[in-house]
């Protein structure tokens, strides 16, 4: 009882903080679900890690419903029928994410906002239109409290695309999370430069390159919780994550660690994936009874299990014994040379590999580069990303990035920190997006240096929020929490500053 004691006792947790922890405390205390000895030893010593997803799963970790199905049919469930003006169409939405379930609780995708509400926005006055979105933002940002929900717009210019972005910064919301599905041949130049001004302000949306994502997913796809992609009407399982610096501790050499360390710490979590993905569809009740299934909005063939990695830098530079991160990875040739080859072992043994449940997908999971959690520390960094303290300037970092972000269809991406100077020029900034994205970069986020709202690992946290945890004060935002521990022991809010006259040639 000490760990519930310790919940309800805690003066930083609201009310809804504390019910959310008390059934997560409950979820990782059944022990139905057994893993190999050898499993628990990997999760005892660090090198695997479950994410908090809980010993007994009960719902998908990700869910991204078809919010076109609830605008042509309703939902019988939840009583609603299909909307007919703007205001039904927010009540809609508003009452209908109340029930997606997720990791977090919270639904973790809204839908294609702009394309959504794009038929009932240019129905009515412009003034009236954006009086009723600013209160949805306000529901939302109040309700679903939680930086992990996510909405996406573009990559076509709408009015109600426009209408979002002035809103995001007139508000300057941590929640919702925002993306940009950007393609320079379907999104006009000037509304790109709107979504940049606003990234610099508000440090969303982010930059996701639609093209890529297209070929790897077809149209209908979803940028959903921090930056992972996962189909419309479907999505993840489950997202474990190896923890590649410990995995690398017992290993030799480099080709110790590729050819024995490496795929034992592989097939571990393909383990305790296939058990999960299994016991989620098989045992518990989510795909045989909630309405999400049975009405259609989503199917059990479209959801997939997300591989994820986590601490590429630090492994290559214990490997080649690089104690300075400053001449490791991302800036030693031979460092990252090492980090792409063990990228290439792992998507290949995970390739090879006959995943249960993911129909959509050849029976295979995909490979996700995960953001790190707060308790982490400098140990490792998010997914394949250069160490916090060690970046060189912007565009020698997205020459690295660029290399790595084609191994993780289920996500990936960079944040920059700019300095003030940036925002008078944003112009400067979408041709080193474009031309990234030309040569394998997925996906782009940014904000300014003395923004309140930032950018942490993947979700956003507002600097005020973080001061008053601090106080023993609390947030209603539930992940502030990790916000302050990333800080604190991965100084997640210290990366680089990039400035303008390191980028010549823009």
């Amino acid at each position: 009882m000490s760990e519930a004691l310790k919940i309800i006792q805690d003066p930083t947790l609201t009310y809804r903080q504390q019910l959310v922890s008390l059934a997560r405390l409950g979820e990782s205390t059944d022990q139905s679900l057994r893993y190999s000895d050898a499993y628990y030893e990997a999760k005892r010593r660090g090198a695997l890690c479950d994410l908090n997803e809980g010993v007994m799963p009960y719902r998908p970790r990700y869910i991204c419903p078809d919010y076109d199905l609830l605008f042509q049919k309703g939902c019988e469930f939840l009583q609603l029928s299909p909307p007919q003006d703007l205001l039904e169409a927010l009540n809609a939405l508003e009452i209908f994410y109340c029930h997606v379930p997720s990791i977090t609780t919270y639904p973790v995708y809204l839908g294609d906002l702009d394309r959504l509400l794009e038929p009932f926005v240019l129905r009515e006055d412009r003034a009236f239109a954006k009086k009723a979105l600013r209160l949805f933002l306000r529901s939302i940002d109040r309700i679903l409290t939680d930086s992990f929900v996510h909405a996406d717009i573009g990559p076509e210019e709408t009015v109600t695309g426009r209408l979002l972005l002035e809103l995001t910064e007139e508000m300057q919301l941590a929640v919702p999370n925002l993306t940009l599905r950007y393609d320079p041949d379907v999104t006009p130049e000037d509304f790109a430069l709107a979504c940049i001004g606003c990234m610099l302000k508000t440090a969303k949306p982010s930059f996701a390159n639609h093209r890529m994502f297209v070929r790897e997913w077809g149209e209908k796809y979803a940028i959903a919780s921090c930056y992972n992609e996962l189909m419309i009407g479907g999505g993840g399982y489950t997202l474990p994550r190896m923890r590649l610096y410990e995995c690398s501790l017992d290993a030799k050499n480099p080709e110790d660690f590729i050819e024995n360390e490496l795929p034992k710490y592989i097939d571990l979590q393909l383990e305790y994936m296939d058990k999960r993905v299994r016991f989620i569809v098989g045992e518990s009740n989510f795909f045989k009874t909630n309405f999400l299934v049975t009405e259609g909005f989503v199917r059990r063939e479209n959801f997939i299990g997300m591989f994820g990695v986590v601490g590429l830098a630090e492994c290559c530079n214990h490997l080649l014994g690089i104690a300075d991160v400053k001449k490791g990875f991302g800036m030693d040739p031979e460092a990252t040379a090492l980090g792409v080859r063990i990228m290439k072992a792992i998507e290949s043994r995970v390739a090879a590999h006959t995943a249960p449940y993911c129909e959509a997908f050849g029976h295979h999971y995909r490979l996700h580069a995960q953001v790190g959690i707060e308790t982490d520390g400098m140990d490792d960094s998010p997914g394949t990303r250069i160490p916090i303290g060690a970046e060189p300037a912007m565009l020698e970092q997205l020459q690295v990035n660029e290399q790595f972000h084609p191994f993780f269809p289920t996500g990936t991406g960079d944040i920059f920190r700019f300095e003030e100077t940036w925002v008078k020029t944003p112009a400067a900034i979408l041709p080193i997006i474009k031309g990234s994205f030309s040569r394998g970069l997925r996906y782009f986020s940014g904000y300014l240096d003395n923004n309140d709202v930032v950018r942490v690992t993947g979700y956003l946290v507002k600097k005020s929020e973080i001061e008053k945890l601090r106080r023993k004060q609390q947030s209603l935002n539930q992940v502030t929490l990790f916000g302050m521990g990333a800080q604190d022991g991965g100084h997640a809010l210290d990366r680089r500053i990039q400035r303008h006259d390191e980028c010549p040639g823009e």
